[in-house]
């Protein structure tokens, strides 16, 4: 049996492209909020689902997201100005 043929030694496209991206989170290059988010669930888990032990999380959390959004908001009114903006 040959290694394309289903042998140990046969390492297929799939095999190789899949281990490129390993190390990438998901959402890691498009909400730098994630971790923030990340930590807030952890400490619910932790906590047996206790908001109120984890608000300083949730309160972190929104203040990252808030800053994000209006980041977004200042880069597209910039964005649209045009020409004569």
């Amino acid at each position: 049996m040959s290694k394309q043929e289903g042998g140990e030694d046969s390492e297929t496209a799939w095999d190789k492209s899949s281990t490129r991206f390993t190390s990438k989170r998901n959402s890691e290059y498009f909400d730098p909020c994630q971790e923030a988010a990340d930590r807030s669930l952890k400490c619910l888990r932790r906590n047996g689902g206790d908001r109120a032990m984890c608000m300083d999380y949730f309160d972190a959390y929104k203040a990252c997201k808030k800053s994000w959004m209006d980041e977004m908001k200042e880069e597209k009114r910039k964005q649209s100005k045009g020409w004569f903006g």
